[in-house]
């Protein structure tokens, strides 16, 4: 069985007070590290950000608010459409502030990208191997 996951997606960007516009996201998942999720955002070839997100959350995310810190999320409904609204908060500006983002995604592709990835790890059943975890943060040390 294939041990990654990957989709894109066409997701909706909200970047300060701008209006949204449409950019990437590569989604990927990966059974060596069950509990996260990889998601690039890229337009015109560029690549705009990267992050990890833990996938129980996302999967959270869709029926409630979820997170603090860095990245929330909490299902949005805009007309028709059910949407994952995630918000990611950068590092630091010059002015003091943080630079922030909002995604939208259409949320019945992110549950069916997460049915994929629970084919290959159900969600309890994910392992991590703590002796290789700890001698990689050793070696990094």
């Amino acid at each position: 069985m294939n041990s990654l996951v990957h989709k894109t997606l066409v997701v909706q960007l909200q970047a300060g007070d701008a209006d949204r516009f449409p950019v990437l996201a590569h989604l990927g998942y990966d059974a060596a590290d069950p509990f996260a999720l990889t998601v690039v955002f890229s337009h015109d070839g560029r690549v705009l950000a990267r992050w990890s997100l833990d996938r129980e959350m996302v999967g959270d995310g869709l029926t409630r608010p979820v997170g603090v810190g860095d990245v929330r999320l909490r299902p949005e409904s805009r007309g028709p459409w059910d949407e994952l609204r995630i918000e990611l908060l950068g590092d630091a500006r010059p002015d003091g502030g943080r630079h922030h983002a909002v995604v939208f995604v259409w949320a019945a592709a992110v549950e069916a990208f997460l049915r994929e990835t629970h084919a290959v790890v159900r969600p309890g059943e994910e392992e991590v191997c703590v002796d290789d975890f700890l001698a990689e943060i050793m070696a990094e040390g």
